[in-house]
């Protein structure tokens, strides 16, 4: 419904009732800021990329073929906007280093982690996503955090269904790395 509810609209705006695009906008700003927000970590610039997005979403609305939802094409204007940006401005990430990945089972690390109360979890994860490089934190943010799906991720980003699943998995285990040793950390001092 809420899909259809976009396409009316798009359908609208296309016929001259411009006003249409405010519900457009009101219905997706969060979500558009969230992406451009995970990506570029900066507040003002992510504002900045949201807004551009939408100007250049109503601009080219002509082009939008209703092959996908409203919703994964707006997304994909401000994901390629905010990689865009990025690497304009080449800022420097703390890497996981990826030899450490696979000396635990996910079982091993799940095990560690259920030792931590919800709070104690909940602080760990949003400390690991947030050292995760822009690209790889906005993956985590639309799968787990939007519950977007694979396929709609695949279009946002430009990327195979295959290659977007590929690179969820190696997040996963970069994360419960990055959890583990945060864990070992805390029970050293």
């Amino acid at each position: 419904m809420k899909d259809q509810d976009d396409i009316y609209h798009v359908q609208q705006i296309l016929a001259g009732k411009t006003a249409s695009f405010a519900y457009l906008v009101d219905r997706h700003k969060d979500m558009a800021f969230t992406i451009a927000l995970k990506i570029v970590r900066n507040r003002e610039d992510a504002e900045e990329i949201t807004q551009d997005s939408f100007v250049k979403a109503y601009q080219s609305l002509r082009s939008f073929k209703g092959e996908s939802k409203f919703s994964t094409w707006l997304y994909r204007i401000v994901y390629n906007a905010a990689i865009s940006h990025t690497r304009r401005h080449k800022h420097e990430f703390t890497a996981i280093d990826e030899n450490l990945i696979g000396n635990m089972t996910e079982d091993e690390i799940v095990e560690n982690l259920d030792q931590l109360d919800r709070e104690e979890q909940s602080k760990l994860i949003t400390s690991a996503v947030d050292h995760l490089p822009p690209d790889e934190s906005a993956l985590v943010s639309l799968f787990y955090m939007q519950e977007t799906s694979v396929e709609d991720i695949s279009r946002i980003t430009g990327l195979s269904v295959s290659n977007v699943k590929v690179k969820l998995h190696r997040i996963r285990k970069k994360l419960y790395d990055a959890m583990q040793q945060k864990m070992v950390k805390a029970q050293l001092v």
